[in-house]
C-alpha cells in the first residue's frame, strides 16, 4: 500500500510542474508578443520651433521619434519577436514532453537559457538607450529627448518593462527544470 501511495504523490508532482511549465510558456509567450508589439507601434512626431537668428522667421519642424532609428532598439524588438516564437514553439513542445529526463525536456531547457540571455541582453541595450534618452550624456553632447518625446519614452518603457518580466519568465522556467532534475522520487 505504501508503493501506491508514493507513485501517486509522483504523478501529482509531475503534473503540477507541467502545469506550471506551460503556464510560464505561455505567460512568456503573452508578455514577448506585447513587448514586440509596443515597440513596433512606438512612434512619435513633434513640431519643433528653430530659431536661426531673431531677424530671421522661427522655422518649424516636424520630427519624429522612431524605434527604428536606434540599433539598440531594433535589436530589442528582433529579440522579443524571436522569443514570441520560441515560446510558442517550446509551448508545443512540453506538451509533447512526458518527462524531465527526455531529450527533448533537456533541449527545451538549454534553449531557455539561450532566449532569457538574449531577452536580458536586449533589455540592458534598451535601457541603456532610454536612459540617454532620458537624461542625456553632457561629456558627449548628446541632449535628452525623452522631454519632447514623452509619448514616446513612456511607450518603451512600458515595452521594456513587459520584456524584463518575460526574462524573468524564463528564468524561472529554467530555475523549475533545476529543481525538477534534483527531485527525489518518494
Amino acid at each position: 500500500m505504501d508503493g501506491v501511495g508514493s507513485n501517486v504523490k509522483v504523478v501529482e508532482s509531475s503534473r503540477r510542474v507541467r502545469y506550471c511549465d506551460g503556464v510560464l510558456r505561455l505567460l512568456g509567450l503573452l508578455l514577448t508578443l506585447v513587448a514586440a508589439i509596443v515597440t513596433g507601434t512606438n512612434r512619435e512626431t513633434k513640431t519643433i520651433s528653430i530659431s536661426i537668428s531673431k531677424t530671421l522667421p522661427t522655422l518649424h519642424v516636424p520630427v519624429t521619434a522612431k524605434w527604428q532609428y536606434m540599433s539598440a532598439f531594433v535589436y530589442f524588438l528582433v529579440s522579443n519577436a524571436i522569443a514570441f516564437s520560441y515560446a510558442a514553439a517550446s509551448l508545443v513542445a512540453s506538451m509533447a514532453v512526458r518527462n524531465s529526463k527526455d531529450k527533448t525536456a533537456i533541449v527545451l531547457v538549454i534553449l531557455d537559457m539561450a532566449i532569457m540571455g538574449l531577452l536580458f541582453s536586449a533589455n540592458g541595450a534598451a535601457i541603456a538607450v532610454g536612459i540617454l534618452g532620458h537624461d542625456g550624456n553632457s561629456h558627449a553632447q548628446w541632449k535628452k529627448v525623452c522631454n519632447l518625446f514623452g509619448g514616446f519614452c513612456h511607450q518603451m518603457t512600458a515595452a521594456i518593462i513587459l520584456s524584463l518580466v518575460g526574462s524573468l519568465v524564463f528564468f524561472w522556467l529554467v530555475a523549475l527544470a533545476i529543481l525538477n532534475l534534483h527531485k527525489k522520487p518518494r
